[in-house]
């Protein structure tokens, strides 16, 4: 799978988490909620989404924050290692459906369908 968002190596740092068990309709939203912000302001957000200080539309998406909170961390550690400023960094995240499998339980629940997302987050200095 190729990044969405493709900037200059030396001056940004990526993430992907695939194959995520969080629902892809709720990570696009706080996908959305954080893109183009600075890492500081995008990591508050999702800190206080996560102590239900703030919400997103009324809902709080508490796996689906967590786990992007998680991946933002890591890109942060990775622009770390580049040597990028941190203050200079803002935020491109992305996500995608990925792909659904059926719950194989018991007889009832035979049918549910169980979906996966793929996110991508790129930082960029500017």
């Amino acid at each position: 799978m190729s990044y969405t968002y493709s900037p200059k190596p030396e001056k940004s740092a990526k993430v992907i988490g695939r194959g995520l068990r969080i629902s892809p309709r709720s990570s696009v939203t706080v996908c959305r909620a954080i893109n183009g912000k600075h890492v500081s302001k995008g990591g508050r957000l999702l800190a206080d989404i996560l102590a239900r200080k703030r919400s997103l539309n009324g809902k709080y998406y508490d796996n689906c924050v967590s786990t992007i909170a998680d991946l933002l961390k890591n890109a942060e550690a990775n622009a770390e290692a580049k040597g990028l400023d941190p203050s200079k960094l803002m935020i491109h995240a992305s996500s995608h459906r990925g792909y659904s499998f059926r719950r194989p339980r018991r007889f009832k629940m035979r049918g549910q369908a169980r979906k996966i997302a793929n996110v991508q987050i790129v930082l960029q200095e500017r």
